[in-house]
């Protein structure tokens, strides 16, 4: 999966797709050793089945995620996913006895709770999570991904207090495993982010550059934009002599996996080089990440959360705009445009989650318009046109829709997080199309 995602060249996609197909071969394997075996032993057949279905069901699951450029390619060397086959298979393995039933019931919670979230436009399916968690809290009261899923169901709902109690609880439950703390802060600093509490978030981002070794490239840019969050004046003379030093050290950690570098970590060390290029200021960054992480779907459950992130960027617009009036006999600095460009598209991204969508379109289409001024940020406009397709959507307008989620897709390269958008696109096109869009036989048989 990694490789999709991270590397789109085509020797690469092909190695990867050999090495997920050999995988998922096996478990076609297992499935006609489960159906024509004579069992003699039926608590070894249980616990075989759910096993199998585990397996095929989050192959299937997952591979339909997949952008239609790559499902081609799987498709070309006889690999084929269908979600509606890998779904049944899940759900009936975390509804049985044998001992994948966990797995079963957690790559569930984490398709509904975390990769709908991180990979589409979609909301996962709440109700049934609740469900699920009740029956696992139940007999696994200190289940550390239990409690872990738990305040996720409750950051997903927008009930922000009882998300940060429950990660809590689950950061508490076991001292075994301390990188599963690591996971537990990245949700409590996102938490307080949308809180607007800056200094409760700092700890958690100060944390994980100090201790986490997933992405220090990350981690530091993190740290630095919840610092830029705050007001300079609320900054002491030590912390804003550490947030330039954060912003130098950000480029110094990037890595190459597999010889490419992550996109990510890119988009963080461009931001750094704006950072410094601009006198030591970046216009909201945290906000500009926690749309990037497809966050402001929450803001949108509570008015005063989205209210509170629309005052800020409301503000910051007020004031580049006054500053360029000032300056209206001089040239605007090189990248007035880009900032204008990201404050419009996230004002229109909360305007949506606020249900104005006129306002909304507003913004989104002078942030379209405004493409051949951007100086670096070319990434704003494709997003910004997968916003308007949404608004559509909320319309009921599906084939304006379609229209504006093709026009994002193949109008625009080369920009950064792309593939990010790509699969927010696809899942999008799946839904507004139907199931003739994903064109893939099912691949349990």
């Amino acid at each position: 999966m990694l490789t999709f995602i991270e590397d789109e060249t085509l020797t690469s996609l092909i190695k990867g797709g050999m090495k997920i197909r050999n995988c998922f071969a096996m478990y076609k394997e297992c499935h006609n050793i489960l159906t024509q075996r004579q069992w003699e032993s039926e608590s070894s057949r249980v616990h075989f089945e759910s096993g199998v279905k585990m397996g095929l069901g989050t192959f299937n699951l997952m591979i339909s995620l997949l952008p239609g450029r790559v499902i081609k390619l799987l498709e070309f060397i006889g690999f084929s996913g269908n979600k509606q086959s890998g779904m049944q298979d899940l759900v009936a393995g975390s509804q049985s006895l044998g001992i994948r039933q966990v797995l079963c019931v957690m790559t569930l919670l984490g398709y509904n709770l975390i990769v709908c979230y991180v990979l589409s436009h979609k909301e996962g399916d709440l109700n049934f999570c609740d469900d699920l968690l009740a029956k696992q809290l139940k007999q696994y009261p200190d289940g550390v991904w239990f409690l872990f899923f738990k305040g996720r169901l409750e950051f997903m709902k927008g009930n922000l207090d009882e998300a940060l109690m429950w990660y809590k609880k689950s950061w508490k439950s076991q001292n075994v495993w301390p990188q599963f703390h690591h996971l537990c802060f990245w949700e409590l600093l996102w938490v307080n982010c949308l809180r607007l509490d800056w200094r409760e978030s700092l700890l958690f981002a100060t944390y994980l550059v100090e201790h986490s070794k997933w992405s220090r490239t990350i981690y530091t840019y993190q740290k630095a934009s919840i610092m830029c969050m705050m007001k300079r004046s609320d900054l002491t003379s030590t912390e804003l002599r550490t947030l330039d030093g954060l912003m130098k050290e950000v480029p110094k950690y990037k890595q190459r996996i597999a010889g490419k570098s992550l996109p990510m970590e890119k988009f963080a060390c461009k931001k750094t080089e704006r950072f410094f290029a601009q006198q030591s200021f970046l216009y909201v960054p945290a906000l500009e990440l926690m749309y990037l992480w497809n966050l402001f779907k929450i803001l949108g459950k509570h008015f005063p959360l989205a209210d509170g992130v629309f005052r800020i960027v409301e503000e910051n617009l007020n004031e580049l705009e006054a500053r360029q009036q000032k300056k209206a006999s001089s040239p605007l600095t090189p990248y007035d445009v880009d900032n204008k460009a990201l404050l419009l598209l996230l004002k229109g991204a909360i305007l949506r989650q606020m249900n104005s969508p006129l306002q909304a379109l507003k913004c989104l289409e002078t942030v379209v318009s405004m493409f051949k001024d951007l100086k670096e940020d070319l990434y704003l406009v494709p997003y910004a046109i997968v916003e308007i397709a949404l608004i559509y959507v909320d319309q009921g307008k599906k084939e304006q829709a379609i229209l504006a989620l093709e026009d994002a897709k193949r109008n625009y390269s080369g920009y950064s997080l792309e593939s990010r958008l790509h699969f927010r696109i696809h899942t999008a096109l799946i839904d507004l199309k139907g199931k003739s869009y994903e064109n893939i036989p099912a691949g349990g048989d």
